[in-house]
Parts: C-alpha cells; sequence; structure tokens
C-alpha cells in the first residue's frame, strides 16, 4: 500500500507514518494534565502556534505520557516528539540522553527547539519546523 499523505506544506506532500501503540504509565495521566494546567511560558506560546490543527493542518498532543515520561509535544500521525528545554533540563543532560533513547527504540524522532528561541524567535522556530518535517517526512524520507 502506497503511502498516505497527511498534509502539505508548501506544496510538498508529507507522509503519515504508521506507528503502534504506544506504552503508558497511567499513573501520570494526573501529572500530565497538571502540566498543561500550569502552563511554562514557552510552552503555551507554541501551543498557540500549533493548536486546532493551525500548523499545517497537522494534530499536536499536549503533555502526552510515552512510556514512564511525559513529552511535551506529540504527534502521533508522524511518530514526532517536539521537546522544548528551558531550565528544567539543565544539569539533565543523562536523564534527557536516557528518556530520549527509550522514545526513538519505540520508532520515535524527537526535536528539540531552546525555551529562549520559542520566546525571541518563534517565527524562524517555526521555519526551521516546517524544514524539519519536510526533510524527515516528506517525499526523500522514504
Amino acid at each position: 500500500m502506497p503511502p498516505q499523505i497527511l498534509t502539505y506544506i508548501h506544496e510538498t506532500p508529507i507522509y503519515k507514518q504508521n506507528m503502534a501503540i504506544l506504552p503508558r504509565q497511567k499513573e501520570l495521566l494526573i501529572r500530565a494534565q497538571a502540566l498543561r494546567k500550569a502552563g511554562v511560558l514557552s510552552e503555551v506560546i507554541f501551543w498557540k502556534e500549533v493548536r486546532h490543527d493551525t500548523f499545517w493542518n497537522i494534530d499536536f498532543d499536549r503533555q502526552r505520557v510515552i512510556g514512564h515520561y511525559i513529552v511535551d509535544f506529540y504527534i502521533k500521525t508522524l511518530g514526532l516528539i517536539i521537546e522544548i528545554d528551558g531550565s528544567s533540563h539543565e544539569n539533565k543532560q543523562e536523564y534527557d540522553a536516557k528518556r530520549e533513547l527509550f522514545l526513538m527504540q519505540l520508532g520515535l524522532k524527537v526535536y528539540r527547539i531552546s525555551d529562549y528561541r520559542v520566546k525571541h524567535d518563534l517565527g524562524n522556530v517555526m521555519k526551521e519546523l516546517e524544514a524539519y518535517v519536510i526533510s524527515q517526512f516528506g517525499p526523500r524520507s522514504f
């Protein structure tokens, strides 16, 4: 069966990925909900740019539980995690590396954005995300 087109970014087809059902610890669902309500500023700014399919008709989930981790944003149809790295990631390189390895072993891709850039350079952040999605999920990705 040929790959299914999810959307187009600047007339470039973006292909849907067939992702398996991901594991999740149900105990973290309440914490994820609390994180959504708390609203870290950079995550709220980014969320306003992508919610309601406003980023090329792509559906984003916010504070999604995957395994025993909570990721900032997740695009199920692409198997793409978007992490916004702020002060909570300082001095946690080993933890972040272990977490990223776990997520990649599930077949997911992880795209990182700095908290500072979301707050001060959002236009370019969104253009870079477009370019990344095209490079990873566009025609040359097959």
